[in-house]
């Protein structure tokens, strides 16, 4: 362990105890001359010159250490290297929780969940809260750099990691790494992809494809009014309209069923953050079908494709939305399908087998946090004080007056 001090101007603090023992040196004695008549005729000698005396020595030395400690806590004490050598047991949260507390058994650990802020685990708990999973890898150089050097320290990781970063992590202590049974999955419908609000603009001779779509957005309707009265009296995802109808700039999904060339309104649209769906003879002369990823295809091949475009996407269909063209139109997973070509941009999953991801040694260890020492400081300030006000006005000095 090291002492130091974060701020060691506040040691000219110190300067301070000169105070009370100016005040002991210049201090007069409380003794009252009393004359006596048989004394009064007689001729005064010459005093010899008195010496500089102290008195009360208590009372200046508690004043004296009541300065020291209030000047060394303005200096911010603190002290490095506090050993701590209680192993740590932390739990990744898709463990299996009866696996975890075999492994965790009766011994002396602080057992907490990866997760942010690391909350604690109770073995003892019959159903305990599983936090949300994060980013492993990330969690995994926080503890590292927040545990003192000789901490060690044993991860519990299921059998595939999600949130896994490119390569193993590497940090500055070895690491326990066991591989335990993964916890049942949870199904989450608050997780389920929105359903999305299609704003549609055709031509006339496209009007026999608008009942496909709108068959989608009443699928979308009738599953996310599964447990829930209100949401059946909602109005639809789908709003159709003429092309020659414009649309509000707020809008987010557009599907265009316009033959020809695109309108330079809707070019600029997708620019700025739009998602398009277009007709499959929609003209747009920068769309390159070699270059767009193939987003949905059946057995005669890709039925839409898609690329960025400014801040946006662009899609276009490959073949016109009818049954004869596509016949996926009448499969019950077309309004999954459309759905999903709708949903927001996502990373692709980062999974691996934990047993090839067990981290590597040879990090930079991280400086200790320091343990401050002021609420130690203040109990010994508050302690002196108390004393030095009992020894100031205690029973010996009420009787000296």
């Amino acid at each position: 362990m090291s002492f130091s001090l974060l701020l060691p101007i506040g040691l000219a603090a110190l300067a301070a105890l000169l105070v009370p023992l100016l005040i002991h040196i210049a201090r007069r004695s409380e003794q009252r001359t009393v004359e006596f008549a048989a004394l009064r005729w007689l001729q005064a000698q010459p005093q010899p010159r008195r010496k500089l005396q102290l008195e009360e020595y208590l009372l200046l030395l508690l004043r004296l250490l009541l300065l020291a400690a209030l000047a060394l806590l303005l200096a911010g004490p603190v002290l490095f290297g506090r050993p701590d050598r209680t192993p740590w047991v932390v739990l990744a949260p898709g463990v299996e929780v009866a696996a975890a507390r075999d492994q965790i058994g009766a011994r002396e650990v602080r057992a907490r969940w990866l997760a942010s802020g690391f909350p604690a685990f109770d073995p003892a708990a019959e159903s305990p809260d599983r936090p949300a999973a994060a980013s492993l890898a990330s969690l995994l150089r926080e503890l590292d750099a927040t545990l003192p050097a000789g901490t060690p320290l044993t991860v519990l990781v299921p059998a595939i990691l999600n949130g896994a970063d490119a390569e193993r992590p590497r940090l500055s202590r070895p690491v326990e790494w066991r591989v335990l049974p993964s916890a049942p999955p949870e199904i989450d419908r608050a997780t389920a992809p929105p359903v999305p609000t299609l704003t549609v603009r055709h031509a006339p001779d496209r009007t026999a494809s608008l009942r496909y779509l709108r068959a989608a957005g009443a699928a979308w309707q009738s599953s996310a009014a599964e447990g829930s009265r209100t949401a059946r009296s909602a109005a639809s995802p789908v709003r159709i309209a003429p092309a020659s109808q414009e649309f509000d700039a707020g809008v987010r999904n557009l599907v265009w069923l316009v033959p020809g060339p695109l309108p330079a309104a809707v070019r600029e649209w997708i620019a700025a953050g739009g998602v398009a769906l277009l007709d499959a003879q929609a003209e747009l002369p920068q769309f390159d079908p070699a270059g767009a990823a193939v987003l949905w295809r059946d057995e005669r091949g890709p039925l839409v494709r898609g690329m960025r475009w400014g801040q946006g996407r662009v899609m276009r269909l490959e073949r016109v939305l009818l049954p004869a063209a596509m016949p996926d139109l009448l499969e019950p997973d077309f309004p999954q399908r459309l759905q999903q070509l709708f949903a927001p941009a996502s990373p692709p999953p980062a999974r691996v087998q934990a047993s090839a991801y067990v981290p590597r040694t040879g990090a930079a260890a991280y400086p200790p946090a320091p343990s401050p020492l002021a609420p130690w400081l203040a109990a010994l300030i508050a302690a002196l004080f108390l004393a030095e006000r009992w020894v100031a006005n205690g029973p010996r000095r009420r009787f000296a007056r």
